[in-house]
């Protein structure tokens, strides 16, 4: 399920940062979690970086270009998109996280604890450490750096038409951030590639609504602390942030392909929403103000939410509900029997993050071996069965993690408001106590608990009293007023 994420923009020092900093450190002590990594690891970091497997198939010919958030050092991917005619070739180069990395050792034993990089507000938890993730197998510009080199080919309605994936030296020419690259598409400052992305970007988001998937334009949630004053606010995705998943979105689809018919892999699958869940959040768009017709399927719905909107993005925050219930799933010898991802409305799989997914660095091996006629290595086999499970409790983690800071940061906006009367719509109702539940305020943009005297009014616009905002306990509570 897609997890909220909060950017902070705060002072660096002074007492309000100093509260910040305090609230982070308290929700890594207690989750038991640390930024820092075992000398032991870290030694093995050091000598990896420093002696990487490197590929023979030279690619730093490519023009290479990375768009990452602003501050972003674990560069994970580099694109470069070709035009064949009316047709297009897209190179993806993605970390090599195993030319670094060996089976067994320090560097994987711990990345296997971890699972995935955690991150909340201005704060990581890496997933490798960081003369790795921010060094040496990182994709940064000017560094030529080993690669799995994806090279999908597109006809011109943006459709794929041949994929192969192998290892390759590669170097980034430019790094860009995501509002760099719009600024110049909007002031028609953009070279050609930057608009072969946009095209093709484009091109896969009409290719997605044609299957009937969805792309649920989770805002994030960027905070100021500025005196004794938080401030909240979503900030929706810019259109190059979308078009640039597009490709990663690409990648993960054409590597399920891959391992589909080679019968072995490891998938990210998503069960269809139950239907009980889509009535609810007609309700709640129904409390919200939003026209929903009944007749209307859920994915154009959300297509058509504009998170810059304090209702819409509520209204977002609730729709996550029907992203519930991804998984992972490996196999070999065979398919899964339920392999679709439901949102995407096709086969996917995790294969571009591997600096910061686990999962990743196994199903690039599959897919290299696939495409490569060879058998699939027996460490990545090995793992196959277990990975599910290990990137299951990761990302129980994760979400935990993300949870409290949204939760630290939502009380610290809330802090000065206590006793006042705020309008909300009730989004969750707990099924053994339903005088408890979950509201959305759309402004300040938060999600908190509520009860009530009486059973509460799923879906319904309503009343709340803010009684309490504890920063140091990281809760907010409203009462149906």
């Amino acid at each position: 399920m897609p997890r909220r994420h909060v950017r902070v923009q705060r002072p660096e020092t002074g007492a309000d940062a100093a509260i910040f900093k305090a609230g982070i450190a308290s929700v890594q002590e207690e989750m038991q979690l640390t930024t820092d990594f075992a000398p032991d690891v870290a030694a093995a970091a050091e000598q990896a970086a420093a002696a990487p497997r490197l590929a023979h198939d030279d690619r730093t010919d490519l023009p290479f270009l990375t768009i990452d958030p602003e501050g972003s050092m674990d560069l994970d991917q580099a694109v470069c998109i070709e035009r064949s005619g009316s047709a297009f070739r897209v190179h993806y180069a993605i970390a090599d996280v195993a030319a670094f990395v060996r089976p067994g050792d320090p560097v994987d034993l711990e990345a296997h604890r971890r699972g995935e990089t955690l991150y909340a507000a201005d704060s990581a938890i890496l997933l490798h450490p960081p003369v790795l993730a921010h060094d040496a197998a990182s994709l940064l510009p000017d560094q030529v750096r080993p690669a799995l080199l994806w090279t999908i080919d597109l006809d011109a309605n943006g459709e794929g038409t041949a994929v192969d994936v192998r290892r390759a030296l590669v170097r980034s020419r430019a790094r860009y951030t995501y509002a760099e690259v719009q600024q110049q598409i909007d002031a028609d400052k953009a070279d050609e590639h930057l608009l072969l992305l946009r095209r093709v970007g484009e091109l896969r988001q009409q290719r997605e609504r044609l299957r009937g998937g969805v792309d649920l334009p989770l805002p994030e949630q960027e905070v100021l602390v500025d005196g004794d004053r938080w401030s909240l606010q979503f900030r929706a995705q810019l259109p190059v942030e979308r078009w640039n998943a597009q490709v990663s979105l690409l990648t993960g689809m054409a590597a399920a392909h891959l391992m589909l018919y080679g019968e072995v892999g490891l998938l990210r699958t998503l069960p269809e929403p139950d239907p009980q869940v889509v009535q609810r959040l007609h309700r709640t768009a129904t409390a919200l103000g939003i026209a929903w017709p009944a007749e209307q399927l859920y994915p154009d719905f959300i297509r058509g939410l504009d998170p810059r909107r304090p209702d819409h993005a509520a209204m977002v925050t609730a729709c996550t509900a029907l992203l519930r219930g991804a998984g992972y799933v490996g196999f070999e010898g065979g398919v899964p029997e339920r392999p679709e991802h439901a949102a995407l409305a096709s086969e996917y799989a995790h294969v571009t993050a591997p600096l910061r997914r686990l999962a990743d660095r196994y199903a690039g091996e599959v897919c290299l071996a696939l495409c490569a006629d060879q058998p699939v290595p027996q460490w990545v086999r090995s793992q196959l069965g277990a990975l599910p499970r290990t990137m299951a409790e990761s990302g129980r983690r994760a979400a935990l993690y993300e949870s409290a800071v949204v939760s630290l940061v939502e009380a610290g906006v809330l802090a000065p408001h206590v006793g006042e009367i705020f309008t909300g719509v009730v989004t969750e109702v707990d099924r053994d106590e339903p005088t408890n539940g979950s509201i959305v305020i759309a402004e300040p943009a938060v999600e908190a608990r509520v009860r009530a005297e009486s059973p509460l009014p799923l879906g319904e616009r309503v009343q709340v009293r803010l009684v309490a905002a504890d920063v140091e306990r990281r809760v907010s509570r409203f009462e149906l007023a």
